[in-house]
């Protein structure tokens, strides 16, 4: 599927206000409520909606702590990544893991209650000897810019108009 401007418009619309009606969206993008319709199952058929979330005040819900961490793997063949993220994924604490080019193999995000519990997931990973050679954690003090929306305004731009 190649992405027309209406297409861009309707993402970039739906990633600031997903709870939109399509009544609202067909507006804001120029169309009738049934074109519109059709071109957001369209977009969510070929995958680039992939669903639709509320971004929630951590802060609110009690102590939290957010916690980078960098993941050196001792070995890299396939089986040592394969048997890292299945361990990995059962995680409920861990939020996003990125394979890294670079130093280290991984980065981590992790939300947790406090370091205590951070430090308990760390050493069973550690216990479980999923193949980690070494790993470097970063308490998040503060996050004066966080966004969830993509820049498809910039990288669209020229489709936009």
């Amino acid at each position: 599927m190649k992405l027309d401007r209406t297409d861009i418009k309707i993402l970039h619309v739906l990633q600031q206000n997903g709870r939109m009606t399509n009544v609202e969206l067909a507006e804001v993008v120029n169309l009738s409520p049934s074109p519109c319709l059709m071109r957001v199952k369209k977009l969510q058929q070929e995958g680039y909606i992939e669903g639709y979330t509320a971004q929630i005040n951590v802060a609110k819900l009690g102590q939290a702590l957010l916690v980078f961490t960098e993941v050196t793997l001792k070995n890299h063949r396939q089986t040592d990544f394969a048997r890292f993220l299945a361990a990995i994924e059962k995680i409920e604490q861990l939020i996003e893991c990125h394979v890294i080019s670079g130093g280290y193999d991984y980065l981590l995000k992790f939300v947790t209650t406090g370091i205590g519990e951070y430090q308990e997931i760390m050493e069973r990973l550690i216990e479980l000897d999923v193949g980690i050679d070494k790993y470097f954690s970063y308490v998040v003090l503060k996050s004066p810019i966080r966004r969830a929306q993509l820049p498809l305004t910039k990288r669209f731009n020229h489709r936009l108009r």
